[in-house]
């Protein structure tokens, strides 16, 4: 008798408009985690790395690194979500709502707030609304995605399409709340690594961040392990030998952090990534390429009721296997430039 107990993921015809899905497990996050997020990605933002320092200011101790938190949440959807995906394509209206610290549990809940099936009938879009919520139902951080999922059979039909209209950018007003009122003059720039506030970046202003990262096959493999997820074109090379790239596709989420942790070398005092407006994986990542990141400053944000601190919303590309020295980014027929792997719009908070 063949058992049914297990879970094959849902594909792109399961998926209804409106249904919420709680994703199991939760997950309480340990220093181990944070040393191990350390290991993969070389972060060295202040804030996160000491606990003397996150005192100083206010803090009780260090907050988990913002991706942390957002990968933890993110892994858990994957078996329901994207299990049966062929890419994640892009983020929208993520906002980091409460600090994560260790000892902390994390768990994920999903509502299906749009779906399109493409025009090959084989996949479709699935656009969801993922919530992370801690061990006393607090939300620390939600987000928009939106996935590209395998159909189970293209003769099935298709329901109808709905696409959401979402925002260009978080509004500024609505950031910011996952920092407690800060001690700036607790704040040291000496020992975070540059003089530079809120007030000497620039509109327009473009920072190339200089260092370069290789990513090896063990370190992307165990950063899906680490964030459960269980995304079939990240970890099983046995059915992705058979796939159009012949391997494995790097985590998008990988290159995220990667393209943060490099943005330390010019935005050393950028210590909270407050929301990411939207973004796209412009291109697949593999083992053995060189990550490369750039930004530029696109909007500057005082916050109501806020002197500590201000935002500035920072388009970051990250780039394979080529410097970013000319800032690579479109063609002069408007496509993409060869290379560029991430376009993320974000708010990151620095001090005033």
């Amino acid at each position: 008798m063949t058992s049914t107990k297990t879970n094959p993921g849902n594909y792109f015809e399961d998926f209804k408009f409106g249904q919420v899905i709680v994703h199991p497990t939760p997950r309480t996050v340990t220093v181990g985690d944070v040393a191990l997020y350390t290991s993969l990605y070389g972060t060295r933002f202040a804030v996160q790395s000491s606990d003397a320092f996150a005192k100083a200011i206010g803090y009780p101790q260090s907050p988990l690194d913002d991706l942390l938190t957002f990968h933890m949440v993110f892994g858990k959807t994957t078996p329901e979500i994207s299990l049966n995906a062929i890419a994640n394509l892009g983020y929208a209206s993520c906002r980091f709502l409460k600090p994560v610290y260790p000892g902390d549990t994390l768990a994920s809940t999903s509502e299906v707030i749009g779906l399109k099936e493409n025009s090959n009938r084989e996949t479709g879009t699935v656009y969801v609304k993922s919530t992370g919520r801690n061990q006393n139902g607090d939300v620390v951080l939600e987000y928009v995605r939106w996935v590209m999922v395998r159909k189970r059979d293209k003769e099935n039909p298709a329901p109808e399409a709905i696409v959401p209209k979402l925002p260009e950018r978080v509004d500024p007003k609505d950031i910011g709340v996952a920092v407690p009122a800060l001690n700036i003059g607790g704040y040291d720039f000496a020992l975070a690594g540059s003089p530079y506030r809120w007030g000497d970046y620039e509109v327009g202003e473009k920072i190339d961040h200089v260092d370069g990262m290789t990513l090896e096959e063990a370190e992307h493999q165990i950063a899906t392990r680490l964030y459960q997820n269980t995304a079939k074109v990240h970890f099983n090379q046995h059915t992705e030998a058979k796939g159009r790239f012949g391997k494995r596709i790097v985590y998008g989420g990988v290159v995220i952090s990667l393209a943060r942790a490099l943005s330390f070398n010019g935005l050393n005092n950028a210590f909270h990534l407050a929301a990411i407006n939207g973004g796209r994986h412009v291109s697949p990542c593999f083992a053995g390429d060189t990550v490369y990141a750039w930004s530029e400053v696109l909007e500057k944000a005082e916050l109501p009721g806020r002197k500590d601190v201000g935002a500035l919303r920072t388009r970051l590309v990250a780039v394979k296997n080529n410097d970013c020295a000319t800032f690579p980014l479109k063609k002069e027929d408007g496509q993409y430039a060869d290379g560029v792997l991430l376009d993320l719009d974000t708010w990151v908070l620095l001090p005033r």
